[in-house]
């Protein structure tokens, strides 16, 4: 092997791009062409590096099958940096089978891990955790880099779940691992995705007053015995039953009222308000409401009752001990917006303006600013366009390409 193509290589593992194209950026033969683009998605530059990728496999042609399918996977993991979800999974399937069979165990395993993170990105949360599992990780031919990146995979499936101690420890093993490995970029990554587990996660609302909590602290209220006016997934649960709410945004808007002022009742006129969105209550406001209270009566009658008052409604669980609302760490639209797509789910412009009782062009609004700061990703273009919250791992990892690095 030439010593600048092997001295490019052992750059790109140790996550020094630059370097790496200092020894090949004028070289034009197939493995020179692969490292250059891995670089270049290192670098950020997705639609070069797919371009440089491409042409190196069509270098290698058939006759180099295993070098050929390591630029293909390069390419997948480049596509899925860029959020480009037009390749059909099977196509990724079919290569982690042909590593498999030519003995490149490593690249298989990052075949497959690209699938997990392609299925989390798209929402596929039941899927991307069985798959997973399926894979064995641990097996001695994975490098420390994918090890790191499969336990970052781990912990957010977990954060997902909201289960706290779980995605915790799959952080410290990522941090091991990617310690191990000496990727700096790596390490600053995990270290980025662990300061999530103390930021605010939400606020709890509860006989008037409000608390901020952790990950862990929401975990604790979701096993608690209380009924819980979830507003992070518009749904309304105690324990193991669960009333989802999502696609009618008045009777969360009533449930979320009645539920803060629990167990005092709230006045017909300011639920009006509240619900409504208007100051002026007049009859038909008030004939809307009795309407949309009976079916809040009728959704939530596995979990409790709604009584009229002398003033107007309250709430009353039928086993809880208390009732307490989950709302956003951040109040407003923006807020509300980012609690929804932390569900792991991809959500149409529409779809979340009708979740949040809001017109499809304040949504609009409020996602492109969002975008801006990097805290909303979109997919897709035109209607087929759907937003989704940034996975913790966002640098593209650094690829097993074209068989010059340690293979174990």
């Amino acid at each position: 092997m030439e010593s600048l193509i092997a001295a490019a290589a052992r750059a790109l593992a140790a996550g020094d791009p630059l370097g790496a194209l200092k020894r090949i950026a004028l070289r034009d033969e197939p493995s020179a062409l692969a490292l250059r683009g891995i670089a270049m998605a290192q670098l950020g530059d997705y639609a070069k590096a797919r371009a440089l990728l491409r042409r190196a496999a069509r270098g290698f042609g058939a006759r180099e099958r295993l070098a050929q399918a390591r630029c293909q996977v390069a390419e997948a993991e480049v596509a899925l940096a860029a959020r480009d979800f037009s390749r059909p999974p099977r196509s990724l399937d079919a290569v982690a089978q042909a590593l498999d069979a030519l003995g490149d165990r490593a690249n298989a395993f990052h075949a497959r891990l690209i699938g997990v993170r392609r299925q989390l990105l798209v929402g596929e949360i039941d899927a991307a955790e069985q798959a997973l599992a399926a894979v064995d990780f641990d097996d001695a031919a994975a490098p420390l880099a994918l090890v790191a990146r499969a336990e970052l995979t781990r912990a957010e499936l977990a954060l997902r779940r909201v289960r706290a101690a779980d995605a915790a420890a799959a952080l410290g093993r990522a941090n091991a691992a990617a310690t191990a490995a000496g990727i700096p970029a790596l390490v600053a990554e995990i270290a980025r995705a662990r300061r999530t587990l103390s930021a605010p996660a939400a606020r709890l609302i509860g006989s008037g007053v409000t608390h901020t909590l952790r990950l862990a602290e929401v975990e604790g209220v979701l096993a608690s015995h209380d009924l819980v006016v979830d507003a992070l997934r518009h749904t309304v649960r105690a324990r193991t039953l669960n009333v989802p709410l999502a696609g009618r945004p008045v009777l969360f808007a009533l449930a979320s009222a009645l539920a803060e002022a629990w167990p005092n009742d709230v006045v017909r006129d300011s639920l009006i308000e509240r619900v409504f969105r208007t100051r002026h209550a007049d009859e038909s406001h008030r004939a809307r409401l009795r309407v949309e209270l009976g079916r809040l009566r009728a959704a939530l009658r596995p979990l409790a009752r709604i009584e009229a008052t002398p003033r107007g409604f309250a709430i009353r669980p039928l086993t809880a001990p208390s009732i307490v609302v989950l709302a956003p760490p951040t109040e407003g639209l923006a807020g509300a917006i980012l609690a929804l797509l932390e569900d792991g789910g991809t959500w149409s412009t529409s779809t979340l303006a009708r979740a949040l009782g809001a017109s499809q062009r304040t949504v609009q609004r409020a996602l492109l600013r969002l975008e801006e700061s990097l805290a909303v990703r979109a997919a897709g273009n035109g209607r087929a366009r759907r937003w989704f919250a940034p996975a913790l791992g966002e640098y593209t990892t650094n690829l097993l390409l074209p068989g010059v690095l340690p293979s174990g």
